[in-house]
């Protein structure tokens, strides 16, 4: 009797367990993270970033992890349109709202992601300049790191009396699009 009341203890805990595990599985596909694998042009996977936020209002988490590109700055952006085709990725369109401001004040301008002698990176940082589900949007958003530094528009007067030219005020002057990561609109 004793033992029937042992196995059935292991077996409500293990039954707990198996629960807590499919709960937690369910948590973490709520639509408040996205992982997005970043590919090159020949589309081997070079990275991936990952994006959490803890409500659909909070700010977002982002952790990069990247290998196998050109030691070097470079310019690091989310893209309006979640297409990566290869090999210029010029299908993900603009940074993400890129209309409402000039660069270095678009939503989807991050971090230089600084890549070390041994060709790899990582990055973390938080951002309020977009929501989780601005990247999940009808056409969804591609995560693109660039070829060279981002210089975020600004080009002191004594460089450029004029002020910056419309190249710079809409990309930072980051050059070729090197690595890409498709996210998905949301279902």
């Amino acid at each position: 009797m004793r033992l029937r009341v042992l196995l059935a203890a292991v077996l409500a805990l293990v039954s707990c367990g198996a629960l807590t595990t499919i709960v937690l599985a369910a948590k973490k596909n709520d639509g408040r993270s996205v992982r997005v694998v970043l590919r090159n042009a020949d589309g081997v996977a070079v990275g991936v970033v990952t994006m959490r936020a803890r409500s659909a209002s909070a700010p977002v988490s982002v952790r990069v992890n990247v290998r196998g590109l050109t030691p070097s700055f470079h310019g690091f952006h989310v893209h309006a349109v979640g297409r990566c085709e290869a090999p210029t990725f010029m299908s993900a369109g603009g940074h993400l709202g890129a209309g409402a401001t000039n660069h270095g004040m678009h939503p989807g301008d991050m971090p230089s992601l600084l890549v070390k002698r041994n060709r790899t990176a990582t990055l973390s940082f938080t951002t309020d300049g977009f929501k989780i589900g601005d990247l999940r949007d009808s056409d969804g958003s591609a995560v693109m790191v660039h070829a060279g530094a981002d210089n975020f528009a600004n080009i002191p007067p004594r460089y450029a009396p004029g002020g910056p030219d419309q190249a710079t005020l809409d990309t930072g002057d980051s050059g070729a699009r090197v690595a890409c990561g498709r996210v998905a609109p949301a279902r």
